[in-house]
């Protein structure tokens, strides 16, 4: 389906109108002429304007199946929004009709069976809160207000992910509306080539309606060992070298990612620390609360930290801890890229940028990709960086419009700097909109897989708005 540059209304079919659509619906149908469309179409990057032309509240399954059959007989674009948390904002589109499922959030524990039934539009919040208090959690990524859709499909990296592995790894099925219109389920018996390209291949294949995950242990009644260390930022390249040394021989119940941050100016950080530049590392131990003191002691203890902040707190508090601090409707901008090491010249540039952070809320983060993760082969799944390291990203940040040019360069040159350090890769929940060679990197050896498999369920490229996997042929 290729874009055209007329207005969205000529395009429509004069025999099909929206409200033929909107008649067969559940959910609403919001246009333009409805009192709720500017909010209705903002997502969560504010930096992100764009104008569809109908967004569908899908209140279920056939609901979708009736957006993408429409679209389909009119000639329509369809962009599909879960969280709206999308770095390029590409959940909405200019002149599209937008599968909206952020009104599905049912989820439904089988803490026997030790899963967990999850609805396209839910958050990970949404999860959490349905299995944490069975002491179990779904390996996701660190906010809560982050949407299951967007995440699982790229890989899902976070807390859990040196334990339990990616949030892809613990998929067992997703049931999906491919282009056609059909309801299908994939998993390891059915459509076994659609759902190993579900697990990184992004929104490329159809609409996941519904995942099933399996869940793992994080302690008892869901309580782990948790919290933020902060070190001056004059001791950033002392505590870089100490932690790319000591990460990948931890016990794989503690992980922790580390970042270039200034410290928020409110409670529970100490006052006189308020707006400094640090260095972060933020810990997460799930293992046994006995080994607890014995397993975090080396993070406790190392240098002369300004904060050490680990505590027992609930898993969902740890997942819901940066959601006050970056709430929608801020300006980001991101550049990202895969890690092998953390070499001394990438400490080097680090330290030079993180001087430099132009705004609080701008930030760099190191996420580990090792231990569970690392030990599937990366041809398993879609997703295909399994040989350790780390997933870099760079946000500049910030509530004013007026301050996009200034977070955009030091976004931008950081990159450029940093970039040559770096490993031939980027996750692509990271990814901007950087174009189709960037893509491929994403994908590195499975993307021409990925092209073949997109050519049997999406032969038409249908879902296109997204980081694209073009069919094969």
């Amino acid at each position: 389906m290729s874009t055209t540059n007329a207005p969205a209304e000529e395009r429509l079919h004069p025999a099909a109108p929206l409200a033929d659509l909107a008649a067969a619906l559940r959910g609403p149908l919001i246009t333009a002429a409805d009192a709720d469309y500017e909010a209705a179409r903002a997502v969560y990057n504010a930096m992100i304007d764009r104008r569809p032309l109908a967004m569908a509240r899908c209140a279920n399954a056939a609901d979708v199946v009736s957006c993408v059959r429409f679209a389909n007989e009119h000639g329509l674009e369809l962009a599909v929004r879960g969280g709206g948390h999308n770095a390029a904002g590409l959940g909405v589109w200019d002149g599209a009709l937008v599968v909206d499922l952020s009104t599905m959030r049912s989820t439904t524990v089988d803490p026997v069976a030790r899963t967990v039934r999850v609805d396209g539009g839910c958050t990970w919040g949404d999860v959490d809160s349905a299995t944490v208090p069975f002491g179990m959690a779904t390996p996701s990524g660190f906010m809560a207000s982050t949407g299951v859709g967007g995440l699982a499909l790229g890989g899902g990296v976070g807390y859990l992910s040196r334990r339990y592995g990616l949030t892809v790894d613990s998929l067992l099925s997703a049931d999906v509306v491919t282009a056609d219109g059909t309801l299908l389920t994939a998993d390891k018996q059915n459509h076994p080539d659609l759902f190993w390209a579900l697990r990184g291949g992004g929104g490329n294949f159809g609409v996941v309606v519904s995942f099933r995950f399996a869940c793992h242990d994080i302690g008892e009644n869901g309580t782990v060992v948790a919290g933020p260390v902060l070190y001056d930022l004059a001791d950033a390249p002392a505590v870089m070298r100490w932690y790319r040394e000591l990460l990948p021989a931890l016990p794989e119940e503690l992980s922790g990612w580390i970042g270039l941050i200034t410290i928020s100016p409110a409670p529970p950080f100490p006052e006189e620390l308020w707006g400094r530049k640090s260095c972060v590392i933020v810990w997460c131990y799930t293992g046994p609360a006995d080994k607890a003191d014995a397993v975090t002691a080396p993070v406790r203890e190392f240098g002369n930290p300004l904060v050490v902040g680990l505590a027992p707190m609930p898993f969902s508090a740890l997942q819901s801890a940066f959601d006050p601090l970056y709430p929608a409707g801020l300006q980001w901008y991101w550049k990202a890229d895969m890690f092998t090491e953390i070499s001394d010249a990438a400490i080097d540039i680090h330290a030079k940028y993180g001087e430099q952070l132009p705004t609080g809320h701008s930030t760099m983060h190191l996420y580990p990709i090792d231990g569970a993760a690392a030990r599937v082969d990366g041809a398993a799944t879609a997703f295909p960086y399994r040989d350790g390291g780390w997933a870099g990203v760079i946000v500049g940040v910030d509530p004013d419009p007026a301050q996009a040019p200034a977070i955009t360069a030091w976004a931008r040159s950081y990159w450029d700097e940093l970039h040559p350090t770096s490993a031939d890769g980027v996750y692509v929940n990271f990814l901007g909109q950087e174009g189709d060679d960037r893509v491929r990197t994403a994908y590195g050896d499975n993307y021409a897989r990925l092209t073949r498999v997109k050519a049997v369920y999406d032969p038409r490229n249908v879902f296109h708005i997204n980081q694209n996997i073009p069919p094969a042929g």
